[in-house]
């Protein structure tokens, strides 16, 4: 007995080929957990990137409003702000509770050079003397009038802005736009270490904000400031351990604040995940350079792809093992029945217990194929725990649950694939033990009740009213011609079945037809082979079995089976039946 089938190495090419797919399946599954897991990473960088960014513009909009509220103070007192005024309005705002990246806070005066002594007597006149510095040659003066916190800051007192460039044009483009500003990068006067900062500007004008550019130049009377070391300003925004990501600030040309130096444990010199983000900063353009940190390395690593990989492969390994093991118990079968033909030829006396041998020997190595299978099953549950002991419940992890979905899918397949072979091999081993007389009403009353149909749907028609001959197999065979018309039928409650039985003297016609989808003629012989069937993705799983032992069960008698259908016209199925035990073909032996 030789198969059709190509082999490779005991294999057969189909074997090989669902195992590859089997394979590349899994590698799918790989790669497309793979991909959003790092879709999953990028998007928890991003969301700490857009954090980080709006604590930036969140906390200098707070400072805005601060500075603000020292314009509406100024204005509230018609520009006459003193020194206490200062003081005491500061004090209600608690700078350095609410406030803690500004060094300092105050008003800066725009005094005509011919209007200074006056300015001068006046400031002097509410503390200690009062004098502006340094020199410059400009036309008007920008003295730092008040400050705090000012038992820190007491020689910044009088300190003149219009001397240094950035600071000036600070104050004049604020003076034309009526809006808040901040200054190029510069280093604070009182900070010794030349740490780069800025200034917050917020004009003031006498008789209130003016709508037109001359008239905020002609009615300008100030500024409300803010001084910024730029590092103490991010260690009030946000702290560096609370952070996956650092970042690095430039204005222009110049770096006004880097984390990505120095000697951070945290610094990752190969990053995740890196972004380049420009903020129009009141009047300056900050590029903040945000890359991941090491603490997101950690944090953002997932093993679930290599888990579900390695897994795979595994079971591919052993269904694999269990295919080769499938063929070459199939060789053996194979050479043991080709032996077993020779002596039969010569000895036909010894053909039944050969038979038996052979179908003996089938049974048990389908019986212990089981095993593996069953090893497969706990193996998939096993690394079903080690995930869940990892991840925790499973249930949102939707791909995992697919992948074993479908290796406890193949599983019950290969069970229902070896008992199919068992019942193929042990066709004809029930007839002595069946009862020698079943009633054909009876019959189609069971059938009924255990596929849970109407009765109306199952219509006979017979000439006898009783199987005398091998009433257990024909038993089979009817009960599963019905079974695939339900099974297999686009709407089984609209289901028509018809048993027709024809007394033909020492044998049955039998006919059973179904109004389903029909089968198209290129298929009625291969649907009667062993693991052949039509089945389409979204119909019910199939082993391909159940028509093979049919068409064996029919073929022990010395008869055959036959189809006669088209697509979309139903199917009838025909085979003949001894009529009376001593009806059996004398060639039956040769045929078996």
């Amino acid at each position: 007995m030789k198969s059709s089938e190509p082999h490779m190495g005991g294999v057969s090419i189909l074997h090989i080929t669902i195992v590859l797919m089997s394979l590349a399946m899994t590698v799918g599954a790989y790669l497309y957990s793979r991909h959003q897991v790092d879709i999953q990473v990028e998007n928890r960088f991003h969301a700490a990137k857009d954090r980080t960014v709006g604590l930036i513009v969140d906390r200098m909009s707070r400072y805005e409003d601060a500075l603000w509220s020292g314009v509406a103070h100024v204005d509230a007192l018609n520009g006459q702000t003193t020194r206490l005024d200062w003081k005491a309005f500061a004090n209600s705002l608690k700078i350095r509770q609410r406030y803690p990246g500004a060094n300092t806070f105050g008003v800066i005066s725009y005094v005509e050079r011919d209007d200074y002594p006056e300015f001068q007597a006046a400031r002097s006149a509410e503390g200690p003397d009062f004098a502006a510095h340094p020199e410059h040659d400009q036309d008007f003066m920008l003295p730092i009038t008040y400050i705090e916190p000012e038992e820190l800051h007491t020689a910044v007192v009088g300190f003149d802005v219009a001397h240094e460039t950035n600071r000036r044009e600070g104050v004049l483009a604020i003076r034309d736009s009526g809006n808040a500003q901040i200054t190029g990068p510069i280093v604070l006067m009182q900070d010794t270490g030349h740490t780069p900062g800025f200034l917050f500007y917020t004009p003031f004008y006498r008789g209130g904000k003016p709508q037109t550019v001359q008239a905020r130049q002609e009615r300008f009377a100030g500024v409300v400031y803010a001084a910024f070391v730029v590092p103490k300003l991010v260690e009030g925004l946000l702290s560096k351990g609370l952070r996956e990501v650092r970042f690095s600030i430039r204005d222009g040309d110049k770096v006004i604040y880097d984390e990505h130096s120095g000697d951070d444990p945290l610094r990752d010199d190969n990053p995740m995940f890196s972004d380049t983000v420009t903020l129009d900063m009141y009047g300056r353009n900050w590029i903040l350079d945000i890359r991941t940190n090491k603490a997101f390395r950690q944090q953002n690593g997932s093993e679930q792809p290599t888990l579900i990989l390695i897994g795979g492969l595994i079971i591919e390994i052993l269904v694999f093992s269990l295919l080769v093991m499938l063929a070459r118990s199939n060789r053996r079968a194979q050479s043991y029945a080709r032996q077993l033909t020779v002596d039969l030829r010569a000895k036909t006396k010894h053909l039944e217990q050969a038979n038996a041998e052979i179908e003996q020997f089938v049974y048990i190595a389908s019986h212990d194929l089981r095993t593996p299978v069953r090893g497969i099953g706990y193996l998939a549950d096993v690394i079903e725990e080690d995930l869940e002991e990892i991840y925790g419940p499973l249930d949102d992890q939707t791909e995992i649950k697919a992948q074993f979905k479908m290796i406890r899918e193949r599983v019950n397949r290969m069970n229902d694939l070896t008992r199919g072979i068992m019942e193929f091999s042990r066709i004809g081993n029930y007839e002595a033990e069946a009862p020698p007389v079943m009633p054909l009403e009876e019959l189609i009353e069971d059938f009924v009740v255990d596929i849970g149909v109407d009765r109306s749907q199952i219509r006979l028609s017979s000439e006898v009213d009783k199987i005398t001959c091998d009433s257990h197999n024909f038993r089979r065979v009817v009960e599963s011609l019905i079974t695939n018309a339900f099974k297999y039928h686009p709407d089984p409650a609209a289901a028509q079945i018809d048993v027709n039985i024809e007394d033909q003297g020492s044998r049955l016609k039998v006919s059973v037809r179904d109004n389903g989808n029909g089968i198209s003629p290129e298929f009625h012989a291969r649907i009667f082979d062993v693991f052949q069937t039509l089945r389409k993705g979204e119909e019910p799983e199939s082993t391909g079995i159940g028509l093979a032992i049919v068409k064996k069960a029919v073929q022990r008698h010395g008869y055959n089976i036959g189809v006669s259908s088209s697509e979309k016209e139903g199917a009838e199925f025909t085979f003949f039946w001894p009529n009376t035990q001593s009806s059996e073909d004398p060639k039956l032996s040769e045929v078996a």
